[in-house]
């Protein structure tokens, strides 16, 4: 291992963590101009030229903001969970290609931080650990209403990561890899959602649970939990959480876009590979406005019916999905 290859190890984490970290911050522009334009308002247009400083403003005004700590809190735990939170979220797209190898200083460079042979297996390992962060900051806050959304988030977390997890064997399946390199490519002539709609859809719905986005936000419904498991944050403690959400949004679309949509790949990919990138963007893009579109349309499930949808709907279907997926690929191989 020569140090080249350290260098461009570190430049591509450093990359990723900053694109990771401004993508939150515009995410947030991007979600309020949408949603002000669904319910026909103007949306934040001050902070800059068309609005595009108001992230930063928002930054500014949470650094110093002043930041509470209960005195009946679990204090080390209470700083501890948003850090547990918002770690995962940026470590998760790792294992996620943005595009083919390309040519630069006559090294090749590829477009990825890295390529294992277990990736989907590592994508929902981490994505599991989140769901301890947003528990141990509902306990630790020594409150009802966090104590009961970090709870529900738990519960939340088991009952949609099956569905996830199943749903995502499709596409390992029909690739015959868990690489996501290996999955792209295999989506070189025809995309995985188009072989796999079920599993699409039902890996959606599941991502919107994990992520506690709406219509699956029970966690923080302010109607009943004040605000479920932050209730007791403030300043950049608080705002790490909505990092987390933000960040996880990029991610699970970038894996979705991935797993289904074909991931870089796209017209004239193999001439132009720094299109790719692009490519993978624009379908970043069009998920986080369906996640948008999908907050600003549809109540929140009512707790009872959020958990029957998960056991007795989605994670049936992604059984017999994988069922008739592996059945397909057994009949065809042989």
């Amino acid at each position: 291992m020569d140090w080249l290859m350290i260098l461009e190890w570190t430049i591509k984490a450093i990359v990723l963590i900053i694109f990771m970290t401004a993508g939150f911050a515009y995410t947030t522009l991007y979600e309020r101009r949408v949603l002000a334009r669904i319910q026909v308002r103007v949306g934040p247009n001050r902070a800059g030229p068309f609005g595009l400083l108001q992230p930063v403003a928002d930054g500014i005004k949470l650094i110093f903001k002043e930041e509470l700590i209960p005195g009946s809190a679990d204090k080390k735990i209470f700083v501890l969970a948003p850090v547990v939170t918002v770690i995962p979220a940026l470590i998760i797209t790792a294992v996620v290609p943005w595009g083919t190898s390309i040519n630069l200083f006559g090294r090749t460079i590829n477009l990825y931080l890295a390529d294992v042979n277990v990736a989907v297996l590592y994508i929902m390992a981490v994505t599991s650990i989140s769901v301890y962060g947003i528990s141990l900051a509902g306990w630790s806050s020594n409150n009802k209403y966090a104590t009961m959304g970090g709870l529900r988030s738990i519960a939340q977390m088991i009952s949609y990561e099956l569905s996830l997890g199943v749903a995502m064997l499709g596409p390992v399946l029909i690739a015959g890899s868990m690489s996501l390199v290996d999955i792209v490519e295999a989506q070189n002539r025809i995309w995985f959602i188009i072989l796999q709609p079920l599993a699409f859809l039902i890996y959606f719905a599941s991502s919107l649970a994990e992520i506690n986005r709406a219509p699956f936000d029970m966690p923080e419904a302010e109607q009943e939990l004040t605000a479920g498991y932050h209730t007791e944050y403030s300043g950049m403690k608080f705002a790490l959480f909505f990092m987390a959400e933000y960040i996880k949004m990029i991610a699970i679309s970038m894996i979705c876009a991935t797993l289904f949509l074909g991931g870089y790949r796209g017209p004239f990919i193999d001439l132009y590979p720094w299109l790719g990138p692009l490519y993978l963007l624009l379908k970043v893009a069009i998920f986080l406005f369906i996640f948008i579109w999908i907050r600003a349309t549809w109540p929140r499930f009512r707790y009872d019916r959020l958990m029957a949808f998960g056991w007795k709907i989605l994670f049936p279907f992604s059984l017999l999905n994988i069922l008739i997926t592996a059945g397909t690929v057994l009949w065809l191989g042989g």
